[in-house]
């Protein structure tokens, strides 16, 4: 019950956040977009740390898989969605990035021994379903986008569905998600912050106030959503949790 509580909750605010960048990306591009939204998240999670984190804690291998996630989820799905959102929209991005659960049940049933179930293969049908209404030419609603935009909320799928497998195999270890939420936003934030240093140098970047305000209440949301999700996989398998943070 507590595990698709959280789920949703997950669900509700990566879905909120979606919205809000898209506000956003009137005003500032994607990269820029990123470059607020991840150290928001990060720096509420410091914020809130001395009052969640038992630092005895950071002695656990727990941690070094936290941090390998971090790499990648949210850093690398955030620049991904955002990228797929100013191509495409919202709805239709949001629609394709769904389809992360059957890369993280597939992850969870070849490394953490979990088992197919009929619920989950009919949810993941019904959101493969929803892709294909989604992208599919006919009647009016002509897509304006290429095809190959695709490819971006698809990557992101990916490493989002691989990304829920590996932090649950360290919240096995560590049962802490606040501590696998603040590690990872913590190495994310790094990881971004060199990566677009390093392409666009230190003002590469466009800043814009408006922009800003609206990728930082994206952060709160996407930070929000990545805790609850992790407080989902603490307390139930990836088969169930990855479907419904989906919705």
């Amino acid at each position: 019950m507590e595990a698709g509580l959280f789920a949703l909750l997950a669900a509700a605010c990566f879905g909120a956040a979606m919205v809000v960048v898209k506000f956003g990306l009137e005003h500032m591009d994607s990269t820029a977009g990123a470059m607020v939204s991840i150290p928001t998240a990060t720096l509420l999670f410091w914020a809130l740390a001395p009052l969640k984190v038992n630092w005895s804690d950071f002695a656990s291998p727990a941690i070094a898989v936290f941090a390998a996630v971090g790499l990648f989820f949210p850093a690398l799905v955030t620049l991904l969605v955002f990228e797929a959102n100013q191509r495409m929209g919202p709805t239709v991005s949001a629609a394709v990035s769904s389809t992360a659960p059957f890369f993280a049940v597939a992850g969870a049933i070849l490394f953490l021994g979990e088992r197919l179930t009929g619920p989950m293969v009919a949810g993941t049908i019904a959101i493969v379903s929803g892709v294909v209404a989604l992208t599919w030419e006919g009647g009016q609603q002509r897509r304006q986008w290429p095809k190959t935009a695709l490819l971006f909320p698809l990557a992101a799928a990916v490493v989002r569905g691989s990304a829920q497998a590996g932090a649950k195999f360290g919240l096995a270890i560590l049962p802490v998600p606040f501590t696998a939420g603040l590690v990872g936003y913590t190495v994310s934030t790094l990881t971004v912050a060199l990566a677009l240093a390093f392409r666009y140098g230190v003002r590469g970047l466009q800043m814009r106030r408006r922009g800003i305000k609206w990728f930082m209440l994206a952060g709160v949301f996407n930070g929000t959503a990545v805790l609850s999700l992790y407080v989902a996989l603490n307390s139930g398998p990836v088969a169930v949790v990855s479907p419904i943070a989906a919705t």
